[in-house]
């Protein structure tokens, strides 16, 4: 079983966000999707200031074993990149909820279907069975 932060939220395609105290969000994969793509190699990072609609593809890792869309899981502007994931991919591998964290959302608009780190619990209890 995966240790679940639970000042996350979670979606099906196993992204998380954090709500930040200015009002940004955080956004990275999950250490269930870490684990399935295995030693990340490439992490292709979305523009400063591009829009992302919820559910919109949003940046893209890549894996020895495969390349991943990452879905943004609310709609905003990307305000922050984690440039440290273009020399250092395989933070996403060593701290995918801390400094493996892939880009900052200002939020714009609707959430996605976000789940509780509960809900996402069940999802992964789901899959493993």
């Amino acid at each position: 079983m995966n240790e679940l932060p639970g000042d996350l939220m979670y979606t099906n395609d196993h992204e998380w966000l954090r709500r930040e105290d200015d009002g940004s969000v955080t956004v990275g994969i999950t250490d269930h999707a870490q684990l399935a793509l295995g030693d990340l190699v490439y992490v292709e990072l979305p523009e400063l200031e591009q829009e992302v609609d919820a559910g919109g593809d949003m940046a893209v890792v890549e894996s020895v074993k495969a390349a991943s869309d990452v879905y943004a899981p609310i709609a905003g502007t990307v305000v922050e990149v984690n440039e440290e994931l273009a020399d250092d991919p395989e933070r996403i591998n060593s701290d995918p909820y801390g400094d493996g964290w892939i880009v900052r959302l200002k939020p714009s608009g609707e959430d996605g279907d976000l789940m509780s780190p509960d809900e996402y619990q069940a999802l992964l209890d789901e899959l493993d069975s």
